[in-house]
């Protein structure tokens, strides 16, 4: 019978048969996709299995076969953020401070079932994240004063970071990384700081300033003393070759007066030498006037006359 015939009879059409076997199709389609059992757990997931609520197992990526009375939700392993703003706290000298704050956490593996089974069906620990956090921070700034924690920013930073992952372990988290932003103190605080950052530079600047005058004034004292010593050092040079000169030149005579002391002989031809230059020069003319005590040309003083 053709298809037409079917839903005919005696040539009027048969719509009560039409809708009934429409209606067959969808439910034996429904029973298809409740039955079926072939499923997917996505990459990045884990597949947790539950009978009446219970949980049976847990299953990594991939296709999965699940029996009809197994129920699978997806449940998320990958990182995820929380973030929390304006976090506040105070300082261990009671100046208020604030934070935002963002968290990159997943959950660990070996505790998907339990975290399924306390906190989360997908994953998803936001909530807890940020609660934490801002305990966390309240705790560890309370541990510093206010110019502590702006100058040692990358300890604060580990010690939230260590604090946080010790309070999120027990929610079966783990703490990729802790990033700050947004650090901040009152207005009055902020304002007072500046000034003290002015008037330390203007001090250091001044510091600066006088070893600067030291170190040029040590440095002339040291060219003049080193000028000092050449000059000392030349002076000494000097001194001692004319020592050196006179101590030769007295030596000289020394000896010269001492071979002259021992040879009469040399001396009396010394003085007929000097003498006979004398008489070189003489033009023969005696003086017209002599004086007591003058010397005369030739003359003996032991009364022979010159020949």
């Amino acid at each position: 019978m053709s298809i037409n015939n079917r839903y005919r009879v005696d040539g009027y059409a048969r719509p009560g048969a039409m809708l009934r076997d429409l209606g067959l199709a969808l439910l034996a389609l429904l029973v298809l996709v409740w039955l079926w059992p072939l499923r997917t757990v996505p990459t990045g997931s884990r597949g947790v299995i539950t009978v009446g609520g219970a949980i049976k197992g847990i299953e990594a990526e991939g296709f999965t076969l699940i029996a009809p009375w197994q129920r699978l939700d997806i449940f998320n392993i990958r990182a995820e953020e929380a973030s929390v703003e304006n976090a506040e706290g105070s300082t261990s000298d009671t100046q208020p401070v604030k934070v935002s704050l963002t968290v990159r956490y997943s959950i660990q593996t070996h505790r998907v079932a339990e975290v399924f089974e306390k906190y989360s069906h997908d994953g998803n620990l936001q909530s807890y994240v940020q609660t934490a956090t801002q305990e966390v921070f309240k705790a560890v700034t309370a541990k510093y004063n206010a110019p502590d924690l702006i100058a040692k920013r990358g300890l604060v930073s580990s010690d939230i970071l260590s604090a946080l992952r010790l309070k999120l372990e027990l929610y079966g988290a783990q703490v990729i990384n802790v990033d700050m932003r947004n650090f901040s103190f009152s207005a009055d605080y902020m304002s007072a700081i500046n000034q003290k950052v002015t008037q330390e530079q203007l001090r250091l600047a001044a510091e600066n300033k006088v070893r600067t005058v030291e170190a040029e004034q040590k440095q002339k004292v040291a060219v003049a003393e080193a000028e000092a010593t050449a000059l000392k050092a030349k002076a000494d040079g000097e001194a001692y070759a004319n020592l050196k000169i006179a101590t030769a030149q007295a030596d000289a005579l020394r000896i010269q007066n001492s071979a002259l002391a021992q040879n009469k002989d040399v001396l009396e031809l010394r003085r007929i030498e000097v003498e006979m230059v004398k008489a070189g020069k003489w033009n023969g003319a005696l003086p017209v006037n002599v004086y007591a005590g003058a010397p005369i040309p030739f003359f003996n003083p032991g009364g022979a006359t010159a020949k």
